[in-house]
C-alpha cells in the first residue's frame, strides 16, 4: 500500500502537468522557436488548442512541419465546409442508448467516462460531440450501468470519452468495481491517449489496481508517429504491460503526418518493443474540420501492402474504416492494379 502522502504526490504530478498545458498557439510557437506569423492564418476556433509540455518536448524546434505539431495546431482549413464531412461522422449520437452509453455493435458498448482530453487532436471525430447531453459525471453512471446490467448480450465495456484516464484513480477504480459486479461482463477496454501524451499518468496508484480485478483489462492507446514514443512513454507502457494489461494501439492515417511506409514501419517496431501490438490503422473519420488530413483509400492500401512485404504479419495493423450503421469496423482490402505502384518511399 502506498502511503497517503506519496499517493497524493503521484496524483498531483500529472494533474499539475495538465493544468500547465499550453492553450495559446502563439505560446506554442514561442516554445518551438517558430515565428508568430505561423499563427496568422489560423481562425478563432471553438475547438481550442491544448497540448501538455511533455508532448511539446518531443516536437522539433524550428520545424513548422513537425508531425506532432501538425496533429495539434489549429489551422484555417478547419473552417472550410467540405461536402461529405459532418459533425457526427460515425453516428455516435444516433447510437446513444441512454445518456453516456453508445451501443453500436453486438456484445460491447461504449461508456463515455470523461468529457475532456489531455491533447486536442485536430482530426478528432468527437470534436463536435455534445458532451453536455452525454454527461459522464458519476451520478449519471447509474442509468448507464443499469442499461449494461439489463443486456446480457453485452460482455465488454469500452471506457472512452474524452479520455477515461483523466478521471482520478479513486473514481476510475470505483467505476470498474461497479462493472465487475455485472456478472455477464468479461472485459473492460480502456481507450486512452494519456500513457503517450502524459506518461506521468501511469503512476503507482494507477498500477496498483489496474488489471487486478475480475474483468480482463485491455488498453487501447492511440499514437500516430514514432516521435511520440520517447523513453518516458516506453517505460510507462512496459509498466502497464507488466501489470497484466493487454496493450493494443490504434492509429489514424494522416496526410503529412504518417502517410509514409518508413514512418508506419518504425511505429510498429517501436510499439511492439514496448509491449504494444499494432491493432488498427484507421482511415480518417470524415469529421467537419479535418478534410485536409485525408489520405485516399488507394494510397492507404498501397502503404499497407508494402508494410506486409517488409514486416512480420503481427506488426501490420488492420486497415479499417468506421461506417455509420455497419455492424463492426469495416476492413479495407483490395489488390493494387499495378505492381510498380509498390515503392518503399511512398
Amino acid at each position: 500500500m502506498i502511503p497517503i502522502k506519496a499517493e497524493l504526490l503521484h496524483t498531483a504530478s500529472w494533474q499539475r502537468e495538465m493544468a500547465r498545458a499550453v492553450t495559446d498557439p502563439r505560446e506554442l510557437m514561442r516554445r518551438l522557436e517558430l515565428p508568430d506569423s505561423a499563427v496568422d492564418r489560423m481562425a478563432n476556433l471553438d475547438f481550442p488548442l491544448r497540448v501538455p509540455e511533455s508532448f511539446i518536448a518531443r516536437m522539433e524546434p524550428g520545424n513548422p512541419r513537425d508531425p506532432l505539431l501538425l496533429q495539434v495546431l489549429p489551422h484555417y482549413q478547419e473552417t472550410r465546409l467540405v461536402p461529405g464531412y459532418h459533425q457526427d461522422p460515425v453516428g455516435d449520437q444516433a447510437s446513444m442508448a441512454v445518456p453516456g452509453v453508445i451501443h453500436k455493435y453486438r456484445g460491447r458498448v461504449l461508456l463515455i467516462a470523461a468529457a475532456s482530453c489531455a491533447l486536442h487532436c485536430r482530426y478528432c471525430f468527437r470534436r463536435h460531440f455534445p458532451y453536455a447531453e452525454a454527461n459522464p459525471k458519476s451520478e449519471q453512471w447509474r442509468g448507464a450501468l443499469d442499461y449494461i446490467a439489463g443486456d446480457s448480450t453485452v460482455n465488454e465495456v469500452i471506457l472512452s470519452g474524452g479520455d477515461p484516464l483523466l478521471l482520478a484513480d479513486s473514481r476510475l477504480s470505483m467505476l470498474i468495481g461497479r462493472l465487475e459486479a455485472i456478472p455477464h461482463l468479461r472485459r473492460v477496454r480502456i481507450h486512452t491517449r494519456l500513457p503517450v501524451v502524459l506518461p506521468s499518468r501511469v503512476n503507482k496508484t494507477l498500477l496498483r489496481w489496474l488489471g487486478k480485478g475480475r474483468l480482463q483489462v485491455v488498453m487501447v492507446i492511440h499514437t500516430n508517429h514514432p516521435n511520440e514514443l520517447d523513453e518516458t512513454v516506453h517505460v510507462a507502457l512496459q509498466k502497464i504491460a507488466t501489470a497484466g494489461v493487454t496493450l493494443l494501439n490504434q492509429s489514424v492515417l494522416l496526410k503529412g503526418v504518417n502517410d509514409r511506409v518508413e514512418t508506419l514501419n518504425e511505429l510498429s517496431e517501436i510499439l511492439f518493443s514496448a509491449g504494444v501490438l499494432p491493432y488498427y490503422l484507421h482511415l480518417l473519420d470524415k469529421v467537419q474540420g479535418a478534410a485536409h488530413f485525408e489520405v485516399s483509400e488507394e494510397r492507404a492500401l498501397s502503404l499497407v501492402e508494402v508494410m506486409r512485404n517488409s514486416l512480420s504479419g503481427y506488426l501490420v495493423p488492420r486497415l479499417v474504416r468506421e461506417r455509420q450503421g455497419a455492424p463492426a469496423k469495416q476492413p479495407i482490402s483490395g489488390m493494387l492494379r499495378r505492381t510498380d505502384e509498390i515503392r518503399l518511399d511512398i
